[in-house]
């Protein structure tokens, strides 16, 4: 579970993080660059170089030397003029919509090219392939999860919708940020269809686990989640107590009336209400750090091109 027990200690009030903007070091005044990893003190709202060591405050000058020169007031680079998200930011499924009807058009075209005359009696007749159809499937549960996320999202609850991964073709349904850290949401809508965990091995042997889906093994799901957690985490490096977890969600999914969820080699599995309840549990940031986190997520993953 990636739920953080509600008496886990508060952040440091030194934070070491990449800032959005140009700062300056308020121990040596050096300039530090936009993008740079520093020491950011929450308290004074002022930032260091990671390479100074903090100075010892002293009680009084010694005699008869000068009163050092005091620097000016560094611009706090976290807080002063930095660009802010809406707490939903991104259309829910607008890639996935896309790219069904983008499958669609090239249908009709390829049909209405080989079969000038009965192209559109055909067309009519039959319908896309599946292979065309699940993505305007997936667009609809990422729009559902998108609408629940809409409702409760807010200063404690922050998302991402239809994420972009750079130099690929693929896509982040979903990020949220909450007290309790960062979920990576990956909505499925598999209609009528029992998600269970399949054990294999124990007590005998190694432990397998496997996730079936309406009976059939789906598996290769957890592993694409565990690519998409894998650059996340990467993007975070810098905030190493920020809990990053991945969620399975299924949209119409065929849930038992009691439990139902688990948990597949470190993914939850679960429904679009248990998971709301959970991103609602207490957790160690606040909402500075919230909104924080969700700036650095959208400018590591931006908004994919058909989400505007």
């Amino acid at each position: 579970m990636c739920a953080v027990n509600p008496d886990t200690p508060s952040p440091p009030v030194v934070k070491r993080m990449r800032l959005r903007y140009a700062g300056t070091c308020a121990r040596c005044g050096a300039a530090i660059d936009a993008g740079t990893l520093a020491d950011y003190d929450r308290s004074a709202r002022t930032v260091a170089c990671v390479s100074c060591e903090p100075q010892q405050a002293c009680a009084e000058p010694a005699a008869g030397s000068e009163p050092s020169e005091e620097l000016p007031a560094p611009r706090d680079p976290i807080t002063e003029s930095a660009p802010s998200l809406e707490a939903v930011d991104g259309v829910a499924g607008a890639s996935a919509a896309a790219e069904f009807q983008r499958r669609h058009e090239a249908r009709q075209k390829r049909v209405q090219a080989r079969h000038p005359r009965l192209g559109r009696f055909l067309l009519a007749a039959f319908d896309d392939p599946s292979s065309t159809t699940a993505w305007s499937k997936g667009a609809v549960g990422e729009e559902q999860l998108g609408q629940a996320f809409a409702k409760k999202a807010g200063d404690q609850l922050r998302v991402l919708n239809d994420r972009a991964i750079p130099k690929t073709r693929a896509n982040i349904d979903h990020l949220v940020v909450c007290p309790s850290g960062v979920f990576v949401v990956d909505a499925k809508r598999y209609e009528d269809a029992r998600p269970k965990l399949q054990v294999t091995g124990w007590p005998f042997g190694p432990r397998r686990e496997w996730l079936y889906v309406g009976g059939r093994e789906r598996t290769k799901l957890v592993e694409g989640m565990h690519k998409q957690l894998s650059l996340v985490r990467d993007a975070l490096a810098h905030r190493p107590d920020v809990a990053v977890c991945g969620v399975l969600c299924f949209v119409d999914a065929d849930w038992p009336v009691i439990g139902g969820s688990f948990t597949v080699r470190d993914v939850q599995v679960m429904w679009p209400k248990k998971l709301i309840a959970m991103l609602g549990e207490p957790g160690p940031l606040g909402v500075d750090e919230i909104a924080d986190v969700q700036w650095e997520l959208h400018e590591a993953f931006p908004r994919h091109r058909q989400s505007g």
